[in-house]
Formats: C-alpha cells, sequence, structure tokens
C-alpha cells in the first residue's frame, strides 16, 4: 500500500491541516512513524517524531529543541479515518494528552476541552467513551514502565537515540 496523505484534525481548535512535510519512515500493521518540523517556528520546539498506534487509539512522540535536546514524550489520544479512495488519513486529537518528562514526570493535559467539546457537540458519546478507554491503556503503561515499548518503532529511525546506544 502506498503511504497515505496524512491530515491533523483538531476538534479545539477545529481545523483540519495537511502534514505535507512530514516524512513517513514506516507504515505497517497499524502503526506508522513520522518524522517532522515544528509546523510553527517555536523557541523551544523544533522537531521530532510520531508514532501512531491506530488499533490502540493514541500517538507518541518525542519533542525536540534545535540542538537535539529531548524536551518531552507528547501522547495525544487519537482516532482516524482513512479514505482509500484518496489515500488520505486524517488523524483526530480527541484533546486529552498525556506529557513525559525526561525526568519521568508524568503530566495529563486537556481533560477540561473534552467537557467544552462535549457541550458544543464536538465530540460523540462513542468518541468520548474510545477516548477513556484509551486514555486508561496508555497510563497503565506508562505507570508500568513500559514507555520504551512504545517509543521502540521511533527509536529505530531517531539519530538521538542512536547516540545514546552507542555510549
Amino acid at each position: 500500500m502506498k503511504d497515505p496523505i496524512l491530515y491533523r484534525r483538531r476538534l479545539i481548535p477545529e481545523e483540519c491541516v495537511l502534514l505535507k512535510d512530514d516524512r513517513i519512515l514506516l507504515h505497517a500493521d497499524n502503526i506508522l512513524v513520522t518524522s517532522w518540523q515544528a509546523l510553527k517556528p517555536r523557541k523551544d520546539l523544533h522537531h521530532g517524531y510520531s508514532c501512531y498506534f491506530f488499533k490502540e487509539g493514541y500517538k507518541i512522540s518525542k519533542f525536540y529543541a534545535a540542538d537535539n535536546t529531548l524536551l518531552y514524550y507528547y501522547c495525544d489520544i487519537i482516532t482516524h479515518d482513512y479514505n482509500e479512495k484518496t489515500n488520505t488519513l486524517i488523524v483526530t486529537d480527541l484533546l486529552a494528552d498525556v506529557i513525559i518528562y525526561p525526568d519521568g514526570f508524568v503530566k495529563v493535559v486537556d481533560l477540561a476541552e473534552i467537557s467544552q467539546a462535549l457541550s458544543a457537540n464536538l465530540l460523540t458519546i462513542p468518541q468520548l467513551q474510545s477516548a477513556l478507554l484509551s486514555l486508561d491503556a496508555l497510563l497503565n503503561l506508562i505507570y508500568a514502565g513500559k514507555l520504551e515499548e512504545l517509543t521502540a518503532p521511533i527509536n529505530r529511525f531517531d539519530p538521538a537515540q542512536s547516540l545514546l546506544l552507542q555510549q
């Protein structure tokens, strides 16, 4: 199968953006690994890698500064729609996010946005249920110390990770 054209859809703020500069590194089974540059230039965030786990309903990303310093892991709860005719993949961010800092601190964010999206009919009850189940499964893996397993598909392509393994 040909690599899909990738879009990121947000509910809040409502937008659907073509990820034209994302480079697909791996497209197999139910995962997709990409490398990317920040869409909107920022002082801190410069580039990163993402692994979409479609069956599980989350995306794990490594966020880097321009000097390749790992800022944090950013985990989005997602759903997706693939259109075979147009070969487009739209990944929808279901708002709940988990940030994991290099020191191991775990922070769950944007939960209030779920309530806001539900009130505005931007999120359905089945989407909410799916998001909560995915969030719970992801947090259970993180708390069980399995972050390395979640990032393994990314680490195959991450030169910064290769340098760490050589030391």
